[in-house]
């Protein structure tokens, strides 16, 4: 299913609000289209974002019609990044576009941006195919993994992260048993990542967040791997709300905890995680599920969307230049030097 696409100058996005139940793909013709999407997550992950976001840009170019060009870009470029404070990919992305807008002319935008987007999309496959070999080695043979929220196809160009790394593992017939998080509010884990790993054939096993601890005591989880959102200098890790909790119960029972994300997820402009901003969303995701009520109307909601990993709690950081162990700010250092040349 292609779930992010480009065609008669729209955006086609598969809705993953509605997942499993409906396959909905959405036209989008509008930057207000897209930044509809991206805030309500009909589309969501963070390099699926910054596709979404870069494809909205093209957009913006294309129903260019009068006034200062450079100010009517810049901004949509804002309001794009309005959209989600916490997922790095989506400032990297529009920050590539701005680049191409910035010294081409009305006329030439479109189409210079336009194989920006496309590049993009296509750069981060290659980029999640190989983190996913180099994640696959990491593997024991008849691996049981536990993973958090959706960080698959779905949450990317077409391939995966986390659950690009369980994909090839299986292809090497390592990996015995997928357990999925539900991921509440919004159960990212059991709409999407239970969904994709059915798609596939994988086994899976889902469960409810709380459920981790007891299948690790039983000894029944051999490794944890979740996707990331931002990546500080240091090594600490956003993600979904919960990893922090799963990766605090995967040291107290010696379980390898490893974080997966390409480079485009880093951020070294910030040291440590205290630096990420974390994204509030809506109560109403926590007190009610699809419209129907699971808690009082009136009571007071606290619901950030991520939490921060410290990365003492971290085995490895696997991106598509390797994997980084031990000092981690040497070793991003080194990734982002040998990109570099």
């Amino acid at each position: 299913m292609k779930h992010i696409e480009w065609k008669d100058h729209k955006l086609y996005l598969l809705d993953q609000r509605l997942l499993p139940e409906q396959t909905v793909i959405c036209a989008n013709e509008s930057v207000e289209d897209v930044c509809d999407k991206i805030r309500t997550l009909a589309v969501r992950g963070a390099p699926a974002i910054s596709i979404a976001a870069a494809y909205g840009m093209v957009i913006a170019a294309e129903r260019y019609r009068f006034g200062d060009f450079r100010e009517y870009m810049e901004e949509n470029h804002r309001l794009l990044a309005a959209t989600r404070p916490t997922a790095v990919n989506l400032f990297w992305a529009l920050d590539e576009m701005k680049q191409v807008w910035q010294k081409a002319s009305p006329a030439e935008a479109p189409a210079l941006l336009l194989a920006k987007a496309k590049e993009i999309e296509e750069d981060d496959v290659r980029r999640c195919l190989r983190l996913s070999e180099n994640g696959a080695a990491l593997l024991p043979e008849g691996a049981r993994i536990l993973t958090h929220c959706n960080a698959g196809a779905l949450a990317t160009g077409g391939y995966g992260t986390a659950l690009g790394i369980v994909r090839k593992g299986y292809e090497r017939g390592k990996v015995a048993m997928v357990y999925a998080d539900e991921t509440r509010p919004l159960l990212q884990g059991a709409r999407l990542t239970a969904y994709e790993l059915r798609a596939d054939h994988i086994p899976v096993t889902l469960i409810t967040d709380n459920m981790a601890a007891h299948l690790m005591k039983q000894d029944k989880i051999d490794l944890v791997i979740t996707g990331a959102d931002r990546i500080a200098a240091n090594g600490d890790a956003a993600n979904k709300i919960g990893t922090y909790g799963v990766a605090v119960l995967a040291a107290y029972h010696h379980i390898p905890f490893y974080v997966t994300a390409p480079l485009s997820t880093f951020d070294l402009t910030i040291q440590s995680g205290s630096d990420i901003i974390i994204e509030e969303r809506d109560g109403e995701e926590v007190r009610s599920f699809q419209g129907v009520a699971s808690a009082p109307r009136d009571v007071p909601v606290e619901n950030p969307a991520f939490d921060v990993t410290p990365h003492e709690l971290i085995k490895a950081l696997i991106t598509e230049e390797g994997v980084i162990e031990g000092d981690f700010e040497e070793g991003i250092r080194r990734q982002f030097a040998r990109k570099a040349r």
